[in-house]
Protein backbone atom coordinates (compact mmCIF):
# COMPACT_ATOMS: atom_id res chain seq x y z
CA UNK A 1 0.00 0.00 0.00
CA UNK A 2 1.36 3.39 -1.09
CA UNK A 3 1.72 6.25 1.77
CA UNK A 4 -0.76 8.00 -0.25
CA UNK A 5 -3.36 5.21 -0.13
CA UNK A 6 -2.70 4.98 3.42
CA UNK A 7 -3.08 8.57 4.15
CA UNK A 8 -6.01 9.02 2.00
CA UNK A 9 -7.92 6.08 4.27
CA UNK A 10 -6.95 7.64 7.97
CA UNK A 11 -7.52 11.30 6.41
CA UNK A 12 -11.15 9.84 5.90
CA UNK A 13 -11.22 8.11 9.15
CA UNK A 14 -10.72 11.37 11.02
CA UNK A 15 -13.53 12.97 9.02
CA UNK A 16 -15.57 10.55 9.92
CA UNK A 17 -14.94 10.35 13.30
CA UNK A 18 -14.96 14.39 13.95
CA UNK A 19 -18.21 14.30 12.07
CA UNK A 20 -19.02 11.39 14.66
CA UNK A 21 -18.04 13.10 17.99
CA UNK A 22 -19.22 16.16 17.53
CA UNK A 23 -23.22 15.59 16.53
CA UNK A 24 -23.03 13.41 19.86
CA UNK A 25 -21.58 16.67 21.65
CA UNK A 26 -24.51 19.01 19.70
CA UNK A 27 -27.22 16.02 21.44
CA UNK A 28 -26.59 16.05 24.59
CA UNK A 29 -28.42 18.52 26.59
CA UNK A 30 -26.38 21.62 27.71
CA UNK A 31 -27.22 22.05 31.32
CA UNK A 32 -26.29 18.47 32.02
CA UNK A 33 -23.02 18.15 32.61
CA UNK A 34 -22.01 21.30 30.96
CA UNK A 35 -18.58 22.03 32.16
CA UNK A 36 -16.99 18.52 30.95
CA UNK A 37 -19.85 19.23 27.78
CA UNK A 38 -18.21 22.30 27.60
CA UNK A 39 -14.60 20.90 27.91
CA UNK A 40 -15.47 18.49 25.13
CA UNK A 41 -16.13 21.32 22.59
CA UNK A 42 -12.81 23.21 23.20
CA UNK A 43 -10.87 20.11 22.62
CA UNK A 44 -12.76 19.63 18.73
CA UNK A 45 -12.65 22.90 18.41
CA UNK A 46 -8.37 22.96 19.11
CA UNK A 47 -8.65 20.10 16.83
CA UNK A 48 -10.33 22.16 14.61
CA UNK A 49 -7.98 25.01 15.31
CA UNK A 50 -4.84 23.11 14.90
CA UNK A 51 -6.01 21.54 11.32
CA UNK A 52 -6.17 24.85 9.87
CA UNK A 53 -3.11 25.89 11.23
CA UNK A 54 -1.16 23.14 9.62
CA UNK A 55 -3.79 23.50 6.22
CA UNK A 56 -2.21 27.20 6.43
CA UNK A 57 1.42 25.66 6.36
CA UNK A 58 0.81 23.14 4.13
CA UNK A 59 -0.38 26.23 1.53
CA UNK A 60 2.20 28.26 2.46
CA UNK A 61 0.15 31.07 3.88
CA UNK A 62 -0.17 32.86 7.45
CA UNK A 63 -3.13 31.27 9.48
CA UNK A 64 -4.28 33.68 11.60
CA UNK A 65 -4.42 32.02 14.70
CA UNK A 66 -2.57 33.36 17.88
CA UNK A 67 -3.02 30.48 19.48
CA UNK A 68 -4.31 26.43 19.53
CA UNK A 69 -7.78 27.64 20.22
CA UNK A 70 -10.16 30.37 20.01
CA UNK A 71 -11.40 32.23 22.62
CA UNK A 72 -14.69 31.75 21.93
CA UNK A 73 -16.59 28.47 22.15
CA UNK A 74 -18.28 27.55 18.78
CA UNK A 75 -21.67 26.16 19.07
CA UNK A 76 -21.04 22.39 17.85
CA UNK A 77 -23.33 22.50 14.97
CA UNK A 78 -20.97 25.57 13.64
CA UNK A 79 -18.06 23.68 14.94
CA UNK A 80 -19.66 20.12 12.73
CA UNK A 81 -19.75 22.12 9.81
CA UNK A 82 -16.39 23.80 10.21
CA UNK A 83 -14.43 20.47 11.28
CA UNK A 84 -15.92 19.11 7.54
CA UNK A 85 -15.12 21.99 5.84
CA UNK A 86 -11.13 21.40 7.09
CA UNK A 87 -11.46 17.77 6.68
CA UNK A 88 -12.27 17.74 3.47
CA UNK A 89 -9.73 20.50 1.91
CA UNK A 90 -7.24 17.59 3.82
CA UNK A 91 -8.58 15.02 1.59
CA UNK A 92 -8.73 17.43 -1.41
CA UNK A 93 -5.16 18.80 -0.79
CA UNK A 94 -4.27 14.59 -0.73
CA UNK A 95 -5.89 13.86 -4.16
CA UNK A 96 -3.89 16.60 -5.94
CA UNK A 97 -0.10 15.91 -4.08
CA UNK A 98 2.15 13.39 -6.16
CA UNK A 99 4.28 10.73 -3.74
CA UNK A 100 7.19 13.04 -4.63
CA UNK A 101 5.42 16.07 -2.98
CA UNK A 102 4.39 13.95 0.07
CA UNK A 103 8.36 14.01 1.18
CA UNK A 104 8.73 17.84 0.58
CA UNK A 105 9.82 19.81 3.65
CA UNK A 106 7.37 22.30 4.96
CA UNK A 107 9.09 24.84 7.26
CA UNK A 108 6.53 26.44 9.91
CA UNK A 109 6.25 28.66 13.20
CA UNK A 110 4.33 27.24 16.35
CA UNK A 111 2.16 29.27 17.58
CA UNK A 112 4.09 29.68 20.58
CA UNK A 113 6.89 30.73 18.18
CA UNK A 114 8.99 27.50 17.99
CA UNK A 115 10.18 26.85 14.77
CA UNK A 116 9.47 22.98 12.63
CA UNK A 117 9.81 21.50 9.77
CA UNK A 118 8.25 18.13 8.74
CA UNK A 119 7.53 16.56 5.44
CA UNK A 120 3.87 16.82 3.77
CA UNK A 121 3.19 13.60 4.64
CA UNK A 122 4.75 14.11 8.36
CA UNK A 123 2.04 17.11 8.47
CA UNK A 124 -0.76 14.99 7.45
CA UNK A 125 0.07 12.10 9.65
CA UNK A 126 0.66 14.53 12.72
CA UNK A 127 -2.67 16.45 11.97
CA UNK A 128 -4.42 12.91 12.15
CA UNK A 129 -2.79 11.27 15.09
CA UNK A 130 -3.43 15.07 17.16
CA UNK A 131 -7.30 14.91 16.39
CA UNK A 132 -7.19 10.89 17.26
CA UNK A 133 -5.52 11.85 20.68
CA UNK A 134 -8.22 14.23 21.50
CA UNK A 135 -11.05 12.64 20.98
CA UNK A 136 -9.92 9.85 22.82
CA UNK A 137 -9.41 12.29 25.76
CA UNK A 138 -12.90 13.28 25.17
CA UNK A 139 -14.19 9.83 25.18
CA UNK A 140 -12.67 9.47 28.66
CA UNK A 141 -14.52 12.40 29.85
CA UNK A 142 -17.83 11.47 28.47
CA UNK A 143 -16.66 8.12 29.97
CA UNK A 144 -16.62 9.58 33.90
CA UNK A 145 -20.59 11.22 33.12
CA UNK A 146 -21.85 7.80 31.76
CA UNK A 147 -21.79 9.14 28.28
CA UNK A 148 -21.23 6.72 25.42
CA UNK A 149 -18.99 8.19 22.94
CA UNK A 150 -18.79 6.90 19.26
CA UNK A 151 -16.77 3.94 18.42
CA UNK A 152 -14.54 6.04 16.00
CA UNK A 153 -11.35 3.17 15.45
CA UNK A 154 -10.20 2.95 11.96
CA UNK A 155 -11.30 -0.80 11.95
CA UNK A 156 -14.80 0.23 12.14
CA UNK A 157 -14.54 2.95 9.66
CA UNK A 158 -12.97 0.23 7.19
CA UNK A 159 -15.65 -2.03 7.73
CA UNK A 160 -18.47 0.36 7.61
CA UNK A 161 -17.49 2.21 4.60
CA UNK A 162 -14.79 -0.09 2.70
CA UNK A 163 -16.73 -3.57 3.05
CA UNK A 164 -14.07 -5.61 1.02
CA UNK A 165 -11.55 -4.95 3.66
CA UNK A 166 -10.61 -8.30 5.08
CA UNK A 167 -12.35 -8.69 8.37
CA UNK A 168 -10.81 -7.41 11.84
CA UNK A 169 -9.41 -10.29 14.15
Amino acid sequence: MSAKTLLKGILAHQAWANDELVEKLARMDPSSDPGIRHAAIRLMNHIHVVSRIFAAHLKGVAHGYASDNTPDTPEPRALRTALAEVDGWYLDCLETASEQELGDPVAFTFTDGDEGCMTRQEVLTHVVLHGSYHRGEIGRMLAEIAVSSPWDTYAVHLHRFEPAAPPAG
